[in-house]
């Protein structure tokens, strides 16, 4: 049972990487979108890692709360790009409301991109699955 939801977390995560490749397509991407689903493929990736080790997360968008929580159960966590990973947060926040409008540049919007992939990588090699 916790390999199948360890499995959820991760397609779901994938789910979100697969819409952003799609995304990246258009000559106009849209990249508040993308930063979004890149902040969401990180936190579903490092949820699927604390199921993975049996930790139970609330309900967080707070990339920086999560990941140390794997840094205490796995010291190694420590290598990610600690600062990176927690600006993704405002990614997943701020962005989707009118009120502060804020536009990422495609620049940001491809950095997400390469962070959400490493954390994958990362992960995938941690739960073996």
């Amino acid at each position: 049972m916790k390999k199948e939801i360890v499995l959820r977390w991760m397609k779901k995560g994938d789910n979100d990487l697969k819409a952003v490749e799609h995304l990246l397509e258009f000559e106009d991407a849209p990249t508040d979108i993308i930063t979004f689903h890149c902040e969401q493929a990180v936190e579903k990736y490092l949820k699927a890692y604390l199921t993975f080790v049996n930790i139970r997360v609330k309900k967080t968008h707070d990339l920086e709360s999560i990941l140390n929580l794997c840094i205490e159960k796995d010291k190694e966590f420590e290598t990610l790009d600690r600062e990176k990973i927690s600006e993704l947060t405002f990614y997943g926040v701020e962005v989707r409301y009118p009120d502060d409008f804020y536009e990422p540049t495609i620049e940001e919007a491809k950095e997400t991109v390469e962070i959400a992939r490493k954390v994958k990588e990362f992960i995938i090699k941690k739960i073996n699955l």
